[in-house]
């Protein structure tokens, strides 16, 4: 087991207030895996001090010239590199994620979005003059927005918390991470890696688990700018709050996206993109597209499909390396889970497979389950599930598909699946999202990532995402 006692706060290990502990469990196990500290309010005031006497500085990170911020960023990058199997396989085992899935996003996104983040702070100017209307020129200044809370979710512990660091920091604000109760222990790999990279003391700061710590860290009066990914319930709460004290605040929320198979889809060439775009990570992926939207003409081929795809899925423990399905992060999730499918039943939709428990299993495993028969207003296709778990919807034509795939609160993700990319094209302009893949679905860290509608407001990635933690000021020359 890996057994931590302290928190990262002010460039330094420090004991918590409390001085609690907490179990982490592992999901394919559902047996204890390591212990972290619970972390206090108290602790997140000390947190939130070091950030803002690091930022407040005056020859502190946020005045380093963009070139000596770029260069700590590659030392970050490359201490993360240095521990990418590490963090892989703690993913795998706190949250179930395949170990192959971890290899591939949680162990180089990181290294990845803080090099190019470094390239992009140093490309990217401060300063601009522009002529002015009716008369003179003015300066355009953009400036770090201050103390950031980073407030991350379970599924892609590492991704989702390098989304938000590594623009911030290259802007030159100073961060509080909050990870989640159930992943905390690759944070305390991230924390290693800044002691190592030496970034400024108070720069970043990693608290621990602790009963109603979020809510504390968003409402603490020294923080500058929420980011925030997670559910839309918190963070509606989150965006009413941060309205009323007008702070701003970057939310990446749920979603219940569609995949729009067109009657010229190739589907057995498109497999693994296809199994990609829905099932990744078990399904607990906030842009999947869960919703299937089948041709009427091709409804049962596409059932039949995505049954075969879901029956030749490798249902295993997270580690091991020809696991396609691990277990849900959670007992509570998988309840969660099982409670959409038994609604899915009662509400009429056919139960094509899946839908119980694998054997041989000790973790929070639910078999990959395929429904048929169903109806978009259904609670299975309008909720969000987070699991393995896929609708088949019939539409007409394509006006039909673009109907039905709008009909939805959300608007995060999306594919588009045809044999025509430029009438795929055409299809995707007029889905009401994000983002959309045509024919695949794996963001792009180099363009704008986000949703409309329910799934949240503003953007990360990208220099868009740079952009979201710079402040501007207008200088009238």
């Amino acid at each position: 087991m890996l057994y931590r006692r302290e928190i990262f706060v002010g460039g330094e290990w420090k004991k918590p207030v409390g001085g609690g502990q907490t179990d982490v469990i592992s999901a394919s196990t559902a047996q204890p895996i390591g212990s972290v500290p619970v972390s206090t309010p108290t602790d997140v005031d000390a947190a939130v001090a070091a950030a803002r006497r690091a930022f407040d500085d005056p020859t502190g990170w946020a005045y380093w010239p963009s070139a000596e911020r770029a260069t700590a960023l590659r030392r970050l990058a490359t201490e993360l590199a240095s521990r990418h199997e590490t963090v892989a396989r703690l993913v795998s085992l706190q949250n179930g994620m395949p170990y192959s899935t971890s290899m591939t996003f949680e162990a180089v996104s990181s290294p990845a979005l803080l090099q190019y983040y470094a390239e992009l702070v140093e490309t990217t100017p401060t300063e601009e003059h522009r002529s002015g209307i009716p008369t003179g020129t003015t300066l355009v200044r953009r400036s770090p927005v201050g103390v950031v809370a980073a407030i991350v979710p379970w599924n892609f512990p590492q991704t989702l918390t390098s989304f938000k660091l590594a623009p911030a920091l290259a802007a030159g604000n100073t961060v509080v991470v909050k990870p989640a109760a159930g992943t905390i222990l690759d944070s305390l790999v991230l924390a290693d890696a800044v002691a190592a990279a030496g970034l400024p003391a108070g720069v970043v700061n990693i608290i621990s688990s602790g009963q109603g710590l979020g809510r504390y860290l968003v409402r603490h009066p020294n923080i500058d700018k929420i980011s925030f990914t997670g559910s839309t319930e918190v963070g509606r709460e989150i965006a009413s709050y941060a309205g009323s004290v007008l702070r701003p605040v970057t939310l990446e929320l749920g979603g219940k996206s569609a995949a729009i198979i067109l009657d010229d889809a190739d589907l057995e060439s498109s497999a693994e993109q296809l199994f990609v775009a829905s099932l990744l990570n078990n399904g607990q992926t906030c842009f999947a597209s869960t919703r299937i939207l089948a041709p009427s003409n091709r409804y049962d081929e596409v059932v039949g499909f995505y049954e075969a795809l879901a029956k030749g899925a490798v249902v295993g423990d997270a580690l091991a390396d020809d696991t396609q399905i691990g277990p849900m992060v959670s007992e509570s999730h998988r309840t969660v889970v099982e409670s959409y499918i038994a609604r899915g039943t009662a509400q009429g939709a056919r139960l094509v497979t899946g839908g119980g428990r694998p054997d041989n299993h000790e973790g929070w495993f639910v078999e990959p389950t395929i429904f048929a028969d169903v109806d978009n207003y259904m609670a299975i296709a309008r909720e969000e599930i987070f699991g393995p778990v896929l609708s088949v919807i019939p539409y007409d034509d394509d006006e039909d598909a673009v109907r039905i795939a709008n009909a939805s609160e959300y608007g995060l993700g999306g594919t588009v699946w045809s044999a025509d990319e430029d009438r795929a094209r055409q299809i995707a302009k007029l889905v009401h999202t994000g983002t959309i893949g045509i024919n695949h679905y794996v963001p792009d860290l180099a363009s704008p990532y986000g949703g409309v509608k329910a799934s949240g407001m503003g953007r990360e990635l990208g220099p868009e995402g740079l952009t979201s933690y710079q402040k501007l000021q207008s200088v009238y020359l």
